[in-house]
């Protein structure tokens, strides 16, 4: 079945998500990758908003963390000082999953500005919870469109700790989680070098080139010594993802996608 990069890169987030995940979840692509998964082979996987709803199973994707879809499928809602401190900080979850507007070679992310933070271009909607996210989750996921603006050289604003500006930060902070683990684009995944931390490629969508990813990428790119290709979506798994989006745009007058 034809597939659109968008469709491809939200099915091939959602498969690196596991059953038994408990997972914190972000607006937008995130949260449409998480919502997938446990439509298709993740039944068992626990979403977490950082409203406070804990164990959400919305039938449409929120339109932010405020939606009241959340409350009212979740297992239970506590106070956001309880999310954060107690389950949160506490260590309890397993899994973050987050985005961004700009993110460079070792996962940091900007949510914050573009441009200068005195006079920016762009004022975005800043951090919300994903400082302490990227920090206290046992490992982070991060998604987004890959191109020249978003994959940079360098942040206009560190928002969010990946592994640090030069990678080795997070180390030498001593904090004990894992951080960024893998990065799933609509031209392909990505991971961590094991000494560096830098991200390299380490699969390509179907149809992809290496060129492709060296001219959208803002810093000189490397590649894995053995690349994978990502397998195509399988019908179940558009129909399930088309059918999500649907529901979604009915429920919100066509306002989400």
């Amino acid at each position: 079945m034809n597939h659109t990069a968008t469709e491809m890169m939200t099915i091939a987030a959602a498969r690196a998500l596991c059953n038994n995940d408990v997972c914190f979840v972000g607006i937008g692509l995130p949260s449409a990758a998480c919502n997938l998964a446990r439509a298709t082979h993740a039944p068992g996987l626990t979403l977490i908003y950082e409203s406070g709803t804990i164990e959400a199973k919305p039938a449409v994707l929120p339109l932010s963390i405020g939606d009241g879809e959340l409350c009212e499928t979740a297992l239970t809602t506590v106070s956001v000082p309880e999310m954060f401190r107690y389950w949160l900080q506490g260590g309890r979850i397993t899994l973050g999953f987050l985005g961004g507007a700009q993110v460079d070679r070792y996962g940091n992310l900007n949510s914050t500005v573009i441009g200068d933070y005195r006079k920016p271009k762009v004022r975005l909607p800043g951090a919300g919870g994903a400082t302490e996210i990227a920090i206290c989750c046992g490992r982070i996921f991060i998604t987004m469109s890959h191109n020249p603006r978003a994959m940079v050289k360098k942040l206009d604003f560190l928002t969010t700790l990946g592994h640090g500006p030069t990678g080795q930060e997070r180390k030498k902070l001593g904090i004990a989680t894992a951080g960024p683990v893998l990065l799933v684009t609509d031209l392909g995944t990505m991971q961590p070098d094991p000494e560096t931390n830098e991200f390299v490629v380490t699969a390509l969508h179907p149809g992809v080139t290496r060129d492709a990813v060296r001219e959208n990428t803002g810093w000189r790119v490397r590649f894995a010594d053995a690349i994978g290709e990502t397998a195509p979506p399988s019908a179940g798994e558009l129909e399930a993802l088309r059918e999500l989006n649907a529901r979604t745009a009915r429920a919100h007058g066509g306002t989400a996608a």
